[in-house]
């Protein structure tokens, strides 16, 4: 056999390798996506869209959606006196002295049965339970005025018995007393130039029935 012959047949092996070859590649590759045709986009809506503003994505709450709401609560009422005092701080003390997460003065404090200052400072559960006798102390003092004034309107805000008590805690009873009954001619302002009124506004509509009238209510970590 000469060289030409020898050429052609080494030419025509090495094509029968690559038919070869490619045959069960093509094979392979069919059977790697043959669980494919099990799926079907068929009836499907593919046509999205996606807006690029700012490109960032926004979240819409659905009604399922769990969102913690104190609202019209006595909590909601007593943690938004607390936010405004203190922005809810149990160990503040303003430039006046004025103490805890409700900003009681010490003359106030002393009232309720409290003269141990860094002790009251200091114990959360002492302040939630003084905020709860200045309360029942407040509604005591003002229940006819409560009574008397509630549902009606002074300085174009609504009265009602929680924008009574909120205003009692900033400005003291005496004074609310005095604004109610000089239909809000005689009012109050503290040293930061906070209102009777806007305590009335920002207070209003909330459920404080849980407070009962007492004359004389005592503060004890032990009660």
């Amino acid at each position: 056999m000469n060289k030409k012959n020898i050429a052609k047949l080494i030419t025509l092996a090495l094509t029968i390798c690559i038919l070869v070859f490619v045959s069960l590649s093509t094979k392979k590759t069919e059977n790697s996506y043959a669980f494919l045709s099990e799926y079907s986009t068929e009836g499907l809506d593919l046509d999205y869209s996606v807006s690029n503003d700012n490109n960032d994505f926004t979240f819409e709450k659905t009604e399922n959606m769990f969102t913690p709401k104190l609202g019209k609560t006595f909590t909601g009422f007593k943690e938004e006196l607390g936010f405004k005092e203190s922005q809810n701080n149990y160990f503040s003390v303003n430039t006046l002295g004025y103490l805890g997460k409700y900003q009681f003065g010490k003359s106030t404090l002393s009232v309720i049965g409290i003269t141990d200052i860094k002790k009251f400072l200091n114990t959360p559960e002492l302040q939630e339970k003084a905020f709860i006798a200045n309360a029942e102390r407040n509604k005591w003092v003002l229940r006819r005025d409560i009574k008397r004034f509630s549902g009606k309107y002074i300085n174009g805000i609504k009265i009602t018995e929680s924008g009574i008590l909120a205003a009692a805690h900033l400005a003291g009873p005496g004074s609310v007393k005095k604004y109610l009954r000089s239909y809000g001619a005689v009012g109050f302002s503290d040293a930061y130039g906070t209102s009777i009124r806007s305590y009335m506004k920002r207070f209003s509509g909330y459920d404080v029935s849980h407070i009962k009238p007492n004359k004389k209510p005592k503060v004890s970590l032990d009660a």
